[in-house]
């Protein structure tokens, strides 16, 4: 019998602060490695949707009730997580109040676009850079073409 092995799926909230000037948007810094800066998110439950997944990672890691407002692009290089082949799904989100860090999160921050930290997990600085073409100009990310 032949055995599949499939990526993980996995999800990430871009969470826009909207009662606050400029929009900013919420990071964690990690507790567990891989440690750094990171856009709110995790795994995948068996048997949850990942809308629901998106909402519950948001609430667990941030203590915040998120407005899912879109699915934003899917990543999915073998190489973005370096503990495993992940796949993410990547929601855009809106909230208000002020974050707390929860979960596996070490420390939470309130970032500008312009001024985002440098030390970013896995392919977050590729998803950033993608959001801020996307909402600064609507431009959405362009798949790479495959030779």
């Amino acid at each position: 019998m032949t055995t599949y092995r499939n990526p993980t799926p996995t999800v990430d909230i871009i969470i826009e602060l909207i009662d606050r000037p400029h929009r900013p948007i919420v990071l964690i810094e990690r507790q567990n490695p891989p440690h750094g800066w990171a856009i709110p998110g995790g795994f995948v439950d068996y048997g949850e949707s990942v809308e629901t997944a998106a909402k519950r990672e948001a609430e667990e890691e941030t203590s915040l009730q998120v407005t899912l407002i879109e699915q934003f692009q899917v990543y999915s290089d073998p190489n973005r997580d370096p503990r495993q082949h992940t796949l993410s799904v990547v929601f855009l989100a809106t909230a208000i109040g002020e974050p707390r860090a929860q979960d596996d999160a070490k420390a939470i921050r309130v970032f500008d676009l312009w001024e985002l930290p440098p030390s970013l997990c896995f392919d977050h600085g590729q998803i950033l850079t993608d959001y801020r073409q996307y909402r600064n100009y609507g431009l959405r990310p362009r798949l790479a073409p495959r030779l």
